[in-house]
């Protein structure tokens, strides 16, 4: 994997962190829970990409910059919120959100000389782009994974609205059926890997089951 450095001891590098590092963080998360509010990719789900993250890197055990990751994994969504939002269809928020992310960490007094880290670890999050540093490739797991197994269900549940192109729960089951086939390949780690066999049966098994109760989906 490219980027990847093996660690012989902890996965996480400075996981003490230094008391000034406190008030940046603290002001990121508030960022979030003030600005980021929606039921599948809100605050809550930032959250569960980071500690995903941190979990997957220390299985490998991989050094990952804790400050990147921890940045990048409360903002890399901040492109779906406005006012950072891109209202054409053909900009992707991942390349959005990066862009729009520098003046917001100076305010927030994150460490300038690691934005830039910040900025790609967001730029490739997603499960159809490639990540290349350590952190990046572990946010983008996280978040893959994110939209997998129950959690990855219930995400997609919640994004139905009927004036949104997922309108009802017979074009969420095809959302989570497309997220299913397609965010499994772009897993880059090994111990993100290692996760993906339980977690897909876990959503199959939720799809067979709505199936059964509702004549093969047609009662949905």
């Amino acid at each position: 994997m490219a980027g990847i450095v093996l660690a012989a001891g902890l996965a996480i590098s400075g996981a003490g962190h230094a008391a000034e590092d406190a008030g940046w963080r603290a002001a990121v998360e508030a960022f979030a829970d003030q600005h980021f509010s929606h039921p599948a990719w809100g605050a809550a789900h930032s959250r569960r990409d980071y500690a995903l993250a941190r979990e997957l890197a220390a299985q490998d055990k991989v050094a990952v910059d804790d400050d990147v990751l921890f940045a990048a994994a409360f903002l890399h969504d901040i492109a779906a919120f406005a006012p950072w939002e891109n209202p054409d269809p053909k900009v992707d928020h991942s390349d959005v959100g990066a862009d729009a992310l520098g003046p917001v960490l100076v305010k927030l007094g994150f460490p300038a000389g690691k934005i830039e880290a910040v900025r790609a670890a967001t730029r490739t999050h997603m499960y159809y782009r490639k990540a290349e540093t350590p952190e990046a490739i572990y946010l983008h797991d996280a978040d893959a994974l994110d939209w997998l197994g129950a959690i990855g269900v219930a995400r997609m549940l919640a994004t139905i609205d009927p004036p949104a192109p997922v309108q009802d729960l017979k074009k969420a089951v095809a959302a989570i059926e497309a997220n299913l086939a397609d965010a499994p390949s772009g897993v880059q780690s090994p111990a993100g890997r290692a996760r993906l066999p339980g977690m897909v049966a876990e959503a199959r098994d939720f799809l067979a089951r709505l199936k059964a109760e509702s004549a093969d989906g047609d009662a949905l």
